[in-house]
């Protein structure tokens, strides 16, 4: 999902960090919950049923046959979603790929589905394809075998369509994308092709929540649970993506009481991936919402079947996904934090005499050597907000512990606490109470040099 955020200066003098002001009363913005209230477990199940139906969604199947396939299933995801609303702008995305390595055996044009609503940048995405777990040398001619794929992915794929069918009737800040992804099976195809063309368009993304298999609550040892779902981010400190992870617990949780998140900061399961990844990739936050309890056996086999899978389980997860992205699109832009140097001069460029600099986050020690100031600014105009949250956790605590709202300031300074004991971070938050993604300050990682010496 994308999206993108104001400027006057104050400076206060704090050495007890306290939640205070407008921060204290987390808001609940009842759009918000409506949405979740009308994901509707009825819809689907038969959305899963149909997908079901196709027999298989294999990249590799016949694309022309009207009833069975990933052809078939692909037109009647796009019918469904054409059907939700007129507002919602919907097409295929449709990219010739070369035949390469064992899964790719043959030129495919995988086409992925995109809905779309309400106005800004935003992206929500769902991979749409199954396989069979079969040898290299049996790709070819398995691929039109049964692959019913109910939980992986047709549970995903599911929610996605259910959500763009509730959110399409309402009006958002930010633009909100619903995708159905082909090619995840064969190597993140669909995905990867699609995240290189929004970096290479410069397309401002905000968020990627990405679902797959979200469609069962007992693991295949039995391990039974229908109150939690794992999120997984990546693995580095303060990233994009955790931040989004974090976003993810605090908004599900607040409107999704009876569920938790289990922010997981590994980039997926170990080994394995989502089309969640190539967003990262090309330097989006993204993550994938899947479930803790999966079922082996049933992957990439035919007993992939709506029988072992949890609809009730899928219609939570939709409802956690709802109100997380309802919730960015209502919002602020995340602050600017980040002092981005100008480039050098062209002559020194050109001799690499001068080498660039590295952006800088704008926190400081202060006048006295042994505050913490902090400073930002909107990365937009101001209409719409309220004020900004300074957010604070020890350096061993994965969520900010401490809050502290400061008003429509652009500078903060607190005296006696140290910048190199703690991690920082500030949200923006809107007139209604909406909540930004924070923004952390982080110094990025020291270039390596070398040292010329003298034999």
């Amino acid at each position: 999902m994308k999206f993108s955020p104001r400027v006057v200066s104050l400076c206060v003098a704090l050495s007890v960090f306290a939640r205070i002001g407008p921060a204290d009363e987390k808001a609940v913005n009842p759009q918000i919950a409506k949405i979740a209230d009308e994901v509707s477990e009825d819809r689907i199940k038969a959305i899963i049923e149909k997908l079901v139906s196709f027999g298989t969604r294999n990249t590799m199947s016949d694309a022309t046959d009207p009833a069975h396939g990933l052809g078939a299933a692909r037109q009647w995801i796009l019918d469904q979603f054409q059907s939700y609303n007129p507002k919602l702008q919907v097409r295929f995305d449709k990219y010739r790929v070369k035949k390469q390595g064992q899964r790719i055996f043959k030129r495919t044009p995988p086409a992925s589905t995109e809905a779309s609503t309400a106005t800004g940048p935003a992206t929500n995405d769902n991979p749409l394809s199954t396989t069979q777990n079969m040898t290299p040398a049996d790709f070819e001619k398995n691929a039109a075998l049964p692959a019913p794929g109910a939980c992986d992915d047709g549970s995903g794929t599911a929610a996605v369509m259910e959500l763009a069918r509730v959110m399409s009737h309402y009006e958002f800040d930010k633009t909100l994308v619903f995708v159905a992804f082909a090619g995840e099976e064969q190597g993140l195809i669909g995905s990867t092709l699609q995240a290189a063309k929004a970096h290479k368009e410069n397309v401002a993304i905000e968020a990627v929540l990405n679902n797959d298999i979200i469609g069962t609550d007992t693991s295949g040892n039995g391990r039974f649970g229908n109150t939690s779902v794992s999120v997984y981010s990546d693995e580095t400190m303060d990233s994009p993506s955790q931040q989004l992870s974090r976003y993810a617990r605090e908004i599900g949780e607040r409107y999704v009481p009876s569920m938790k998140v289990n922010t997981i900061f590994m980039g997926d399961r170990l080994g394995r991936g989502g089309d969640h990844t190539p967003f990262q990739l090309e330097g989006y936050a993204a993550v994938r919402f899947s479930t803790p309890n999966e079922i082996y056996a049933n992957q990439h086999h035919a007993t992939d079947l709506l029988e072992n899978m949890s609809v009730p389980y899928t219609a939570k997860v939709a409802r956690m996904n709802g109100v997380v992205a309802a919730s960015l699109a209502l919002s602020p832009k995340p602050p600017v934090v980040m002092r981005i140097p100008p480039p050098p001069r062209a002559a020194a460029e050109s001799t690499g005499a001068t080498p660039p600099r590295r952006p800088t986050p704008t926190i400081s020690r202060g006048k006295s050597g042994y505050d913490a100031l902090l400073q930002w600014k909107a990365s937009g105009p101001e209409d719409g907000i309220k004020g900004y949250t300074i957010v604070i956790r020890p350096t061993t605590s994965a969520y900010w512990e401490q809050e502290i709202y400061v008003g429509k300031a652009t500078q903060y300074l607190m005296k006696d606490v140290s910048i190199d004991e703690l991690k920082f971070g500030v949200k923006a938050i809107g007139v209604d109470g909406g909540e930004s993604l924070v923004s952390p300050y982080v110094y990025p990682a020291r270039l390596k040099t070398e040292i010329e010496t003298i034999q």
